[in-house]
């Protein structure tokens, strides 16, 4: 999965310091992160705060490794570098893990940052807290916490068969039934309301596997592994779906990249892993 990144570490604690020349600069612009792309390789480059001669609101991200990353603001473009949707990262580019998932967290950090230059209390600009991620309201003291939106993916089974499903837009590829936990709703209660909202059909036997995070929705994603509870007629939901149907394990057809807990519980079902 994209943040399965070993022998890679990935270090989130947040740390007041400066960039060296040699440090990793991530610039997210709408959807898009500026970044040096080799198609033969399938990996990406992403520049350093060396290739800047001005810069803005500098903030440092993370590290991986001993490398570190910082958000900054410019309007440069480094020679060779471009703009490249992070999105298309998921479909076919970018094999090294380690760097799409600098890129998703980058992402994740960055609009977080975004929303939140001004205090939604009282309106105040928002500054930095210099011991911990968060922003702070110089006025009313009010303090804000990354955002990070809690959500499901179900493998549902019936006997030899899961439920796979394609979204109504965007994403084209097999997928499981998925949603957003609502509040005062446990996972349990959402990975209930989500199948029967999107396909009419109840479950039992809820047992949970595994969580990612997934930073260009700013989610954590928890996966379930369920039944189907009685009659498995689905009735499909096609302001969500466009498709959802029955399919035996070995005729399961994969995303074509490994990044998503959802293709992962797909082929753990597909080769009979997911006991």
């Amino acid at each position: 999965m994209i943040q399965d990144i070993k022998p890679h570490v990935l270090d989130n604690h947040y740390q007041n310091k400066h960039p060296k020349d040699d440090s990793f600069v991530l610039i997210v612009r709408g959807n898009e992160i500026l970044c040096r792309y080799d198609e033969e390789k399938q990996d990406i480059f992403f520049p350093c705060f060396k290739d800047f001669r001005k810069t803005n609101n500098v903030t440092f991200l993370f590290s991986i490794d001993e490398d570190a990353y910082f958000m900054i603001s410019s309007d440069e473009m480094p020679q060779g570098y471009a703009y490249y949707g992070i999105t298309s990262f998921v479909r076919d580019r970018v094999k090294v893990n380690h760097k799409a998932f600098a890129a998703f967290t980058a992402y994740h950090l960055e609009k977080w940052y975004e929303a939140n230059q001004y205090c939604g209390k009282c309106g105040s600009r928002t500054e930095h807290d210099s011991k911990e991620r968060a922003l702070r309201c110089p006025v009313c003291g009010n303090v804000i916490y990354p955002r990070i939106n809690p959500a499901v993916i179900v493998g549902v089974r019936n006997g030899e068969k899961l439920l796979l499903t394609r979204y109504a837009r965007g994403f084209g590829h097999n997928a499981l039934v998925a949603g957003f936990t609502e509040i005062g709703e446990t996972v349990e209660e959402t990975v209930r309301r989500e199948v029967r909202e999107e396909t009419g059909l109840e479950v039992k036997n809820i047992t949970y596997y595994k969580s990612q995070p997934w930073g260009i929705a700013r989610d954590i994603l928890m996966g379930f592994y369920c039944d189907v509870d009685g009659d498995d007629n689905i009735t499909m939901d096609p302001s969500e779906l466009k498709y959802a149907q029955w399919v035996n394990r070995e005729d399961i057809v994969l995303q074509p990249s490994d990044y998503s807990l959802t293709n992962e519980m797909m082929k753990r079902f597909k080769e009979n892993k997911d006991k």
